[in-house]
């Protein structure tokens, strides 16, 4: 008896923060978008549109990021289920996020800081990508179909 109110509690709690997780990444995403049109106005009247782009573009990767983590929390509210393919996306996000921003922050720090272009992260970088991606080429392609893809359920 105690054991069954002790889980009934532990999923009513589940949900809670669910819940709460849920709307702090709807919360962000609205934030991330209002960062958007921000960094675009202020690049657009400051006359450095395409160091402005870029930036406004790595907001654009944070929001990917937040749409892909709120797609998975969907998932997981009607299946119970994590997929194992949303943590290789965002990893692929945030490196294909910082192969754009990094070579831009090179070229506009640099009379600033003396940073330069350091090619061994930047193939670094690549070869994240590409593992990555064959991970995620692994793990969503199932003979029988995306119903029996891996999840972190099916781990334990």
């Amino acid at each position: 008896m105690f054991e069954k109110r002790l889980l009934t509690g532990l999923n009513g709690f589940n949900r809670f923060l669910h819940v709460l997780l849920a709307l702090a990444m709807g919360v962000a995403s609205v934030m991330v978008i209002l960062d958007f049109g921000s960094s675009a106005l202020s690049a657009w009247h400051g006359g450095n549109a395409a160091q402005g782009f870029f930036h406004a573009l790595g907001s654009l990767f944070v929001l990917w990021t937040l749409s892909t983590l709120i797609s998975a929390e969907i998932t997981y509210v009607q299946t119970g289920r994590v997929y194992v393919r949303v943590f290789v996306e965002v990893a692929m996000i945030s490196v294909i996020r910082e192969m754009i921003i990094q070579p831009v922050q090179v070229i506009t720090n640099t009379a600033q800081t003396g940073q330069v272009f350091n090619p061994l992260h930047y193939g670094l970088l690549l070869g994240g990508l590409l593992i990555s991606g064959i991970v995620y080429r692994l793990v969503t392609t199932s003979p029988v179909g995306q119903e029996n893809a891996p999840s972190l359920d099916d781990q334990a």
